[in-house]
């Protein structure tokens, strides 16, 4: 069995290990390198280096429209949140199955596991789905699916690769026997690209404030005009607080009201400077139980 495929980060990663035990993989397809840091390091996508790693054959082309993936012999194209849409001739050539990491047709689009943290659903998933030329619209060919609960992105980002990368072996071994479902378009949500604006927090509310938290890790983080939150707590969601107050002092953490329901800070950093526990920022500024720590 012959393998294309395609995709570019880490949750990729764990789909390509998988094929790459099972089948042949003729040709890995991925994102070009990308200036990372400040000193704009071109830096490759963990597929680029899982693929020179073990020898497989890898290419960064910016667009598919001029390729012509047809060379490799595809038996499957096995797509992975590579981050470009498919032309039609790459659809022809060979079936091609998408891993989403959502309950399609919930959430089609970049951003579904954070989508699902965000929204406060109780299960999310992976779906297996046969690619058309739309953008994550093809048929249901297998799904699996996980709680949510309190897991932040990243474990639910594993969560769901190891799955992904289970499923597909089951979709392709048994692809001559599955019936592709047709997604309900009238069920279907977008989820967009993620952007660092989104990670602002103005402690109105601590349940959304909780949700952000674990939605954005590991980027874009949550801060407020003042500070970087880079741990935290969610405490309740029900008494009613002066935003920012100083509700309590304790040895892990600073209890802080928002408008509703209060956080447990723990780490905290200020623009331009290193990463201090809250408490000690609390000490450095003289603030104290019923001050208010984004004055």
């Amino acid at each position: 069995m012959k393998i294309v495929f395609m995709g570019s980060p880490d949750y990729a990663v764990k789909i390509l290990d998988r094929l790459n035990q099972k089948y042949e993989i003729t040709a890995v397809y991925t994102q070009p390198d990308k200036p990372v840091g400040r000193k704009k390091v071109l830096t490759p996508t963990p597929v680029k280096k899982y693929a020179l790693e073990n020898n497989l054959p890898v290419f960064t082309p910016k667009s598919l429209k001029n390729e012509d993936v047809s060379v490799h012999n595809p038996d499957f194209i096995v797509v992975a949140a590579y981050g470009l849409l498919l032309p039609k001739t790459v659809l022809q050539i060979a079936p091609c199955i998408n891993l989403h990491a959502s309950l399609l047709p919930k959430y089609r689009g970049a951003s579904p596991i954070q989508s699902a943290i965000l929204n406060g659903d109780k299960y999310t998933g992976v779906t297996s789905m046969l690619m058309d030329e739309g953008l994550d619209t093809g048929d249901i060919l297998a799904w699996d699916y996980t709680e949510v609960g309190n897991k932040t992105s990243i474990v639910l980002f594993n969560e769901l690769a190891d799955m992904a990368a289970e499923q597909i072996i089951y979709t392709i071994d048994n692809f001559s026997n599955i019936k592709p479902l047709k997604q309900n378009d009238i069920f279907a949500t977008y989820s967009p690209k993620i952007k660092k604006q989104d990670g602002y927090v103005d402690f109105e509310n601590a349940l959304i404030m909780d949700r952000k938290y674990r939605a954005f890790q590991p980027w874009p983080g949550i801060f407020c005009d003042k500070f970087k939150i880079n741990d935290m707590e969610f405490v309740e969601s029900e008494s009613e607080n002066e935003k920012g107050k100083i509700l309590d002092i304790q040895k892990d953490g600073v209890i802080i009201g928002c408008k509703k329901g209060s956080v447990k800070l723990k780490k905290i950093q200020i623009p331009g400077k290193k990463e201090v526990d809250t408490l000690s920022y609390l000490n450095g500024q003289r603030l104290k139980k019923g001050d208010n720590i984004l004055n």
